[in-house]
């Protein structure tokens, strides 16, 4: 592992300690509590009758390592679930592409931190 690689992975320790929330990743009837940068990206699709929709979606920032679902590594995939509890709801996420682009990008050269992008599809009153 390079100098670099290293100091990769304590800053996303670091950055999870002190912006992260707990969040459960949902895969089918599985599921793991990780730590989670909330963020948003915004991006521009192009209709074919000339229309420019500008769309802002839910990001994710997870550190890679933390995805373990049952004692296996996942990389996230399209309809995945994040569960991400504010106050007194639990807002739903829905793992999505990017307008034809990929639902989740590496943050550093590494794949040390991976931003994930979501839709919101619903809400829960926390039990």
């Amino acid at each position: 592992m390079s100098t670099l690689e290293r100091a990769a992975r304590i800053l996303a320790k670091a950055i999870n300690r002190s912006s992260g929330e707990r969040v459960e990743y949902v895969r089918d009837a599985s599921s793991v509590l990780v730590s989670a940068v909330p963020g948003s990206t915004g991006y521009e699709h192009n209709q074919t009758n000339g229309i420019t929709l500008r769309v802002k979606v839910r990001d994710f920032l997870i550190t890679a390592a933390d995805l373990v679902i049952g004692e296996t590594l996942i990389l996230p995939e399209r309809g995945d679930v994040v569960r991400h509890t504010v106050c007194d709801e639990v807002l739903i996420f829905e793992v999505l592409d990017m307008g034809g682009g990929s639902h989740y990008v590496p943050s550093d050269p590494w794949g040390t931190i991976l931003r994930v992008h979501c839709k919101q599809t619903g809400t829960e009153a926390v039990e």
